[in-house]
């Protein structure tokens, strides 16, 4: 299985730098690439944590708190990834390797 604090780490990465980006960077788009990426994080939380319940999906809540829901979102799934990695080992290590290609791509992306 590939490894969560990779996930955290990946996470806290990005989030930091949405965090330090300047107002115009955002708006040009880093900050809905990067909500567009939270609400996935959170969506597969969910969806993990409650299966057959239809997932909430994450507010937006404005550019300068991206980095905080990014956050959140991504610390949600670890720690459901750690309860679904005892259930099913292989549902859970191919969405953590998908979470680590989505946040890299948009850690690229965002620059």
């Amino acid at each position: 299985m590939a490894d969560r604090t990779a996930l955290t780490a990946a996470v806290e990465r990005l989030a930091g730098r949405l965090r330090s980006l300047p107002q115009r960077r955002l708006q040009s788009g880093a900050a809905v690439a990067a909500l567009e990426l939270a609400r996935w994080l959170a969506r597969e939380a969910e969806l993990l944590e409650f299966p057959g319940r239809p997932p909430h999906e994450l507010p937006d809540d404005g550019i300068f708190v991206v980095g905080d829901q990014l956050a959140v979102a991504g610390h949600a799934l670890v720690a459901a990834l750690e309860t679904a990695g005892a259930a099913d080992p292989e549902r859970a290590d191919a969405l953590l390797r998908e979470a680590l290609r989505r946040l890299a791509a948009a850690a690229k992306a965002i620059g």
